[in-house]
């Protein structure tokens, strides 16, 4: 069993903010063992393509790692998109 860890993404995200969160999310992670990330997402206002990217972006980050990233707190809109771009599979936990 693995260490679980808690990523927080803010109201809004822009392409040029996708660096730097995965840079912070590396650095959250650097040193740690396997285990899961949720990916608290419940801030975000207003979900777009950029958001999903971001999502799949800190996904891949999460897996050079030796973790697995997922979405908490999404609503249906960023659900939707998640979907309909089709990374509902790896991001969003089925209960």
């Amino acid at each position: 069993m693995g260490t679980e860890a808690r990523f927080l993404l803010g109201a809004a995200v822009t392409r040029a903010d996708i660096p730097v969160l995965c840079g912070d999310l590396a650095q959250l992670l650097r040193g740690t063992g396997p285990g899961v990330v949720h990916c608290d997402v419940a801030a975000v206002a207003r979900p777009d393509a950029v958001t999903v990217e971001a999502l799949a972006r800190l996904h891949l980050t999460a897996r050079r790692h030796g973790r697995r990233l997922v979405v908490t707190g999404a609503g249906p809109h960023l659900r939707q998109l998640i979907t309909l771009i089709g990374l509902d599979a790896p991001l969003i936990e089925r209960p």
